[in-house]
């Protein structure tokens, strides 16, 4: 009798290993080598004169108008949604918070909040057609950098109204004290540390690969270092500009929103796949809504702190700014097919642009050149997002 032969059972694949977390993103990581051999190279060619305090201070505030716009601008491209009127917003809600001045001899906080409202209705105007009627945020945001830009050119005659509330002014001109600027740093050196951490064990509780302790380390000392020696820098020359500060709350208040509540995850889904969010019980309309009324008021923040740094409003007042923002949250690493990007790296974006204008400026380049030079990098930044989506 012949004894059957069995067959070893074959061994299970050994499960692999879970991947490691990079220390950084490679877009953030190539974002911040690029600015660095950016201000290396115009350090050089302007002989120091890029990375004085003084250029620097005045670095950060052109910086606070167009990472504002950004960091509303990533909302609305996460949802795979554009909106090109923001630069005109820019320039009607100032021009609606002067005039409530000049005309209505408003104080501070009533003009203020003129302005703010005048964002909020456009955005929700905005929204209410993308989302509801459903015509392309292309379209609908396109007409409103055409209808905006003639209602303030109307409602100003084509004149300059100057700022008659000396504390609005102060809002885009004034600096912080070189104690209160270490008191922010402070603060922010201890939000940055708390985040990470607090991130490093969220990831272990939902078994995803964390940092090890060194990563960690690194991922607090290299931004809290960057933290210090800015506002050393600014400190040395008069201080943390205001719309710095601005810039930073903005900052934190959106990150927060985006990685910690349901309103930011829903985004991400909407742009990832709406039909796959609707099916999960998310509602696409209300929350494209809310993303176009978030940057229809962000859009009057800057405003504010665009006519408050320039002292008047102008019927010309945010001209391309549009252009900036979207620039620098592509650059940012955020895909115009939605469903991707980040508030920090639009920032870094919006530093990247910033940096450019400057740079150029300081150089005496002519405007033509400049706006080659900037619509270069934004088709390049689109082509390699695409570049990348299709290798993913």
């Amino acid at each position: 009798m012949t004894t059957a032969r069995i067959s070893p059972i074959p061994s299970r694949p050994a499960a692999p290993a879970a991947r490691r977390v990079p220390l950084v993103s490679s877009r953030s990581f190539v974002i911040v080598l690029a600015l660095l051999g950016m201000w290396a190279i115009f350090a050089y060619l302007t002989h120091g004169t890029f990375l004085s305090a003084r250029n620097i201070s005045n670095l950060s505030r052109q910086t606070a108008v167009t990472g504002i716009l950004a960091i509303g601008m990533v909302m609305i491209i996460v949802t795979a949604n554009i909106d090109l009127s923001v630069g005109s917003l820019v320039g009607l809600s100032g021009l609606v918070s002067v005039l409530t001045q000049t005309t209505l001899h408003w104080g501070l906080l009533p003009s203020l909040a003129a302005g703010l409202l005048a964002g909020l209705a456009v955005g929700l105007l905005q929204g209410t057609l993308v989302a509801y009627l459903r015509i392309p945020s292309f379209i609908v945001t396109l007409g409103g950098l055409l209808a905006w830009r003639g209602a303030t050119k109307g409602a100003s005659g084509g004149n300059t109204f100057p700022i008659k509330v000396e504390s609005f002014r102060r809002i885009g001109q004034s600096y912080l004290s070189p104690e209160a600027g270490w008191i922010l740093a402070i603060v922010t050196v201890v939000a940055i540390a708390v985040w990470t951490i607090r991130r490093r064990g969220s990831r272990s509780s939902l078994g995803l690969a964390s940092w090890t302790p060194l990563e960690t380390a690194l991922r607090i000392i290299a931004p809290v270092l960057l933290v210090v020696g800015f506002i050393k820098a600014l400190n040395s020359y008069a201080g943390v500009p205001v719309p710095v500060v601005i810039l930073l709350f903005s900052l934190f208040a959106a990150t927060v929103v985006m990685q910690n509540t349901r309103f930011g995850r829903h985004l991400y889904a909407i742009g990832g796949n709406v039909e796959a969010a609707r099916l999960s019980g998310i509602d696409p309309r209300r929350n494209v809504l809310a993303a176009f009324c978030v940057m229809g008021a962000l859009a009057a923040v800057a405003g504010t702190v665009y006519t408050a740094r320039v002292g008047s409003a102008s019927p010309d007042a945010g001209t391309l700014l549009e252009l900036d923002a979207i620039a620098a949250c592509v650059i940012g690493g955020a895909s115009l097919a939605g469903g991707r990007g980040t508030v920090i790296g639009a920032c870094l974006g919006a530093l990247f642009m910033a940096s450019l204008d400057n740079g150029m400026s300081l150089q005496n380049v002519p405007d033509f050149i400049q706006d080659i030079v900037k619509g270069f990098i934004l088709v390049l930044a689109v082509g390699i997002d695409m570049v990348q989506r299709r290798s993913d």
